[in-house]
């Protein structure tokens, strides 16, 4: 470990979204606010187009596949969440350096993201070797099993590539730089199209290659972002050429938030996964219709969380430059965006999804009529749990830029295990069916999973709102 990092005078940083009007009072410039957001916008909205072309492939191979993936997907997202949360703290902990005038700290922040990353690429290769005996106890049919078993090990052994990925984004972000992650995603987009259809069609890997498709093009990414990184102009600003090498200090703090941070939608998405399992379990019809509805919320929930990533760069930069009063009013803004976009557009979504659901199966397929009147029925649920979810986003992501995580994961951990999913079995499953006997059971289906979804997110939201209002997170320290 070197301990002797080099220096760089501090630049001090003006407040970011900071205007004032005719008698010289202080407001949030909605402008600045839309010209960081919007790049991050468009580039959750790649993410979403991402899920869509994965599920469009995975369509052109079979029902069954559909219903794999969306068995297995949200435990894939889980595991990266918790090997990789450091990548998120990496955000946080830049916006802070940065509205802070620390140069040097934002480069030592990214580089020691890298290095945990490096640290902990081993838990992902074991894990995707642990794949048969990790989803051995949920029990999908033998069909679907095995072509999850396709997908998990190259998703979940090759994540390290898509997390190194996220520490350098998580740079851009930061410094409110977005324009430059977008550029970055849209290389990530192109080439894991153009690799879903010559490895998943074009030589017949199937499911495998949709997996290493998405696999391999993180990884281009993650070439593209280091080479700007130790770029000519970051390396003058920021001496990112030049503090490389491995610190404990930072990497310690960098662990120590991104932990808590990666469990926070760790828990809230193993409950998710487990309520897409439970709906697997009603048949394939209701697996493949819910992994069809969720994907079609995503073009919802996806660019939200680019406006609510704007929200944590906003809050933490103003924390850094010290001022916690103007991040409680960027944070405001940020939140009200959030919900009202997600409001819209799965309002939009809902009206068009008799339209659209046929998209995204093979008309060939004997239950490709049922999967679409179901997956019509469900987006309306959906849309309805989008406007609570906005919320839970907008506050949530608020609070993660005051580093106020571990209270927020608690809660989430709690509500999701001990509310959710009891709601969801006893809701779905018919009496005698299921996974835990001696439960009352409504034999709702895949609407009463959709309506357990709903309470959940409902009430999820509104605790996020109740600790952002609450002023807790004034008291964090991370510096």
């Amino acid at each position: 470990m070197d301990p002797t990092p080099p220096d760089l005078p501090a630049l001090p940083r003006p407040l970011p979204a900071l205007r004032h009007d005719s008698a010289r009072r202080r407001r949030v410039d909605l402008r600045a606010v839309v010209a960081l957001a919007a790049p991050l916008f468009l580039n959750s909205g790649i993410q979403a187009v991402l899920n869509l072309t994965d599920t469009w492939f995975l369509g052109r191979i079979s029902t069954d596949a559909i219903a794999a993936v969306g068995g297995v997907y949200w435990f894939v997202i889980v595991l990266i969440l918790l090997f990789g949360g450091v990548a998120i703290a990496v955000q946080t902990l830049v916006a802070q350096a940065y509205g802070a005038g620390d140069r040097l700290g934002v480069a030592q922040t990214v580089w020691s993201g890298l290095w945990v990353v490096l640290a902990t690429s081993p838990l992902f290769v074991l894990a995707g070797l642990a794949g048969g005996w990790l989803l051995a106890p949920v029990q999908l049919p033998p069909a679907v099993e095995t072509l999850a078993l396709d997908f998990w090990f190259p998703r979940v052994a090759g994540a390290m590539g898509g997390v190194a990925l996220w520490c350098i984004t998580s740079f851009f972000n930061g410094i409110g730089r977005t324009g430059v992650t977008l550029a970055l995603m849209v290389l990530v987009g192109v080439t894991n199209a153009v690799l879903n259809q010559v490895l998943a069609l074009g030589l017949g890997f199937g499911v495998a290659g949709v997996a290493w498709a998405t696999t391999t093009a993180q990884v281009v990414g993650f070439i593209a972002g280091l080479w700007i990184f130790l770029g000519p102009r970051v390396r003058r600003e920021f001496a990112s050429h030049r503090c490389w090498r491995p610190r404990w200090v930072p990497m310690g703090r960098a662990l120590a938030l991104g932990l808590p941070m990666g469990l926070l939608p760790a828990a809230d998405l193993i409950a998710t996964g487990c309520f897409q399992l439970m709906m697997v379990e009603l048949g394939s019809v209701a697996g493949a219709a819910t992994q069809i509805t969720i994907m079609m919320t995503s073009i919802a929930y996806m660019p939200a969380i680019g406006i609510a990533s704007a929200g944590t760069t906003l809050v933490a930069q103003s924390i850094g430059a010290g001022d916690r009063d103007w991040a409680r009013r960027v944070g405001n803004t940020a939140i009200g965006l959030t919900v009202a976009y997600m409001g819209l557009i799965s309002l939009v979504l809902a009206l068009a999804g008799p339209w659209s659901m046929p998209l995204f199966v093979n008309p060939a397929d004997a239950d490709a009529a049922a999967v679409v009147q179901t997956a019509a029925l469900l987006i309306w649920l959906g849309a309805a749990y989008q406007v609570f979810d906005g919320l839970n986003l907008g506050c949530g992501f608020a609070l993660r830029g005051a580093g106020d995580v571990r209270v927020p994961a608690l809660l989430t951990v709690l509500l999701s295990w001990l509310g959710f999913l009891p709601l969801v079995h006893m809701l779905a499953f018919a009496p005698g069916a299921g996974w835990v006997p001696g439960l009352p059971q409504f034999g709702l289906g895949a609407l009463g999973g959709w309506i357990g979804l709903l309470a959940y997110v409902a009430v999820l939201g509104s605790m996020m709102a109740w600790r952002w209002r609450s002023g807790a997170w004034r008291r964090i320290e991370l510096r």
